[in-house]
């Protein structure tokens, strides 16, 4: 099971407890029955992200009259993610909501005609976002960003590449970070670019877990896009992609937790049902206590991604321990993945058991949005250090 939002904390309303049971029956219905399917053909049926938008799963953070929610709410952020994460397959976290790494900067940095051309059809299931930062050059090194933006009349002409792109292939719409200044934070901007422009080209990925994320690599060659396309103001693309961050490293650490409480569950069942030696494997002392600190481990953490969901909608902006969580998160997760796969024993090894599947993608939680070498380095900036 999963969180029950009715027992544990004033922080959630009944909002939030309504639409966790709708987002729950969607992830039960429309993604757990078809997660091996979509493993093996590299991506997530298109058809989901239109099923997705019919819930409001694309909304939170968006106006209404864009089709979002209408509010930024940290607690249904974290109701969202818990609940898709049950499906215990990140890459189909990652694919069906890049939306939010892809269009937090133009709701608040685009024009009124940006966000009613893009953002619309998103949330509509449409169309599909991405946000593309990381280089082949460097990875959470934003400030040294390569990809240039030449000015040329009415049109920016792009050329470099990204990587690592999270629904590279497919996505419509790029949020991309380009340099059309100087050396430094100044000289970055950010770009809409669609994805049918004359000169962008994309290659797939091949990766050790996330095998339904469609990733891929993207390269420009001259591409030529419009300056109505650029989001906000040149040389201010820096300080939008850090704030995204925030959001985007939150959003991974609720996953994460998510992600070890599955382990934990295929592991309990697993102890209560296996029998060895004549007893049920959850008899003997060495797996109960496997499972008792799997399960500690778990409650802290969510304990503390719900308490930094509510000082986030409190106005608060704690990026030292949201930092700090992500790390508590991952490790975590590598924790839980590797006490389930022992408790299981040879069945954790097999292709289409959910906690071979997690295992190989803790290294991704632990590394996207901020290793957490990088995070602990940047808490203890945060913190005077």
């Amino acid at each position: 099971m999963t969180i029950d939002w009715s027992a544990s904390t004033p922080f959630f309303n009944d909002d939030h407890r309504a639409y966790a049971e709708v987002v729950r029956q969607f992830t039960t219905n429309e993604i757990v029955p078809y997660v091996d399917d979509w493993e093996r053909a590299g991506m997530v049926a298109r058809d989901l992200y239109n099923k997705a938008a019919q819930i409001g799963l694309f909304g939170d953070g968006f106006e209404a009259e864009y089709g979002g929610h209408g509010q930024r709410d940290a607690l249904m952020r974290l109701v969202i993610m818990d609940e898709v994460s049950q499906a215990g397959a990140g890459g189909v976290s990652a694919s069906m909501l890049s939306n939010y790494i892809g269009l937090p900067p133009i709701q608040r940095f685009g024009s009124d005609e940006l966000k009613a051309r893009v953002i619309a059809p998103c949330q509509a299931g449409e169309r599909i976002a991405a946000l593309a930062i990381t280089e082949p050059s460097g990875g959470s090194d934003v400030a040294r960003i390569r990809t240039t933006a030449r000015r040329d009349g009415d049109h920016y002409i792009v050329n470099g590449s990204k990587t690592f792109i999270t629904s590279g292939m497919r996505a419509d719409f790029y949020t991309v970070a380009v340099r059309t200044g100087g050396e430094g934070p100044s000289g970055i901007s950010l770009l809409l670019i669609e994805g049918d422009r004359e000169g962008f080209d994309r290659t797939p990925l091949e990766k050790m877990g996330w095998l339904s994320s469609d990733t891929a690599t993207l390269y420009f060659d001259d591409v030529r896009v419009p300056v109505s396309n650029l989001i906000g103001e040149e040389g201010t693309g820096f300080s939008a992609i850090v704030n995204n961050f925030n959001a985007e490293r939150m959003d991974m650490a609720v996953q994460s937790f998510s992600f070890s409480r599955v382990c934990y569950n295929e592991a309990l069942q697993w102890a209560r049902e296996r029998e060895t030696f004549g007893k049920r494997l959850g008899e003997h002392q060495v797996i109960r206590h496997k499972l008792v600190e799997m399960d500690r481990r778990i409650n802290a953490g969510e304990a503390w991604t719900q308490l930094l969901a509510w000082r986030l909608n409190q106005g608060d902006n704690p990026v030292a321990e949201i930092a700090e969580c992500k790390v508590a998160a991952t490790t975590t997760f590598e924790f839980c993945a590797r006490e389930a796969a022992q408790v299981l024993g040879g069945a954790s090894y097999l292709r289409g058991s959910v906690v071979e599947r997690l295992y190989r993608e803790v290294r991704v939680q632990a590394i996207g949005g901020g290793s957490e070498e990088i995070m602990r380095d940047l808490a203890s900036r945060q913190l005077g250090i």
